[in-house]
């Protein structure tokens, strides 16, 4: 093939290539399965560039032949091994969320500004300084705040199943994970 009418071709399948893909898409409905009807037929009209007078019609009627020809072929009706779900061992969410759920219900139990200070203080890892300038309120007062939140979110909880003596938005952020 000359230099210009390869040129030629490839400004065509430039053009021309998102709506062959769509034509197949549409004929097919698979993405994989397009791709492959329009590469088969631009092979197949690659050879006969120079001879067409209207190669948009042609590579239309190609590629609509060639996505059916795709799903007629045995081997997509096949499916390959690679489909079955893996054999890896994944966790329950369910747990995870029940836990979830419970965890909030008992922050929810917390009064408004308790919750406020605990939530600053430990999920967000303020100062107690940063918290009561947040609260604007006394450092003695956030201190105050945050301790009794603590009581009342370790009362909701019940301390048979979750230990708060260290940082409790942090056990509770990673028991929510």
């Amino acid at each position: 093939m000359k230099a210009e009418d390869e040129q030629a071709f490839r400004e065509f399948v430039t053009s021309q290539m998102a709506s062959l893909r769509k034509l197949a898409y549409m004929t097919c409905g698979d993405w994989h399965t397009a791709e492959d009807a329009v590469a088969n037929a631009l092979v197949k009209l690659y050879p006969r560039w120079r001879k067409l007078e209207r190669p948009d019609l042609y590579v239309k009627t190609m590629v609509y032949r060639a996505a059916v020809d795709e799903t007629r072929r045995p081997w997509r009706r096949e499916r390959s091994a690679g489909d079955a779900m893996p054999d890896v061992p994944v966790r329950d969410p369910t747990s995870a969320t029940d836990e979830r759920m419970r965890l909030r219900a008992a922050l929810d139990a917390v009064p408004p500004r308790q919750r406020a200070a605990v939530v600053l203080r430990h999920y967000l890892g303020l100062s107690m300084e940063e918290t009561a300038n947040v609260l604007d309120c006394t450092v003695g007062t956030a201190k105050s705040q945050v301790s009794r939140g603590l009581a009342k979110l370790r009362a909701s909880l019940g301390a048979e199943h979750i230990n708060l003596t260290g940082n409790p938005m942090e056990e509770w952020t990673n028991a929510v994970a």
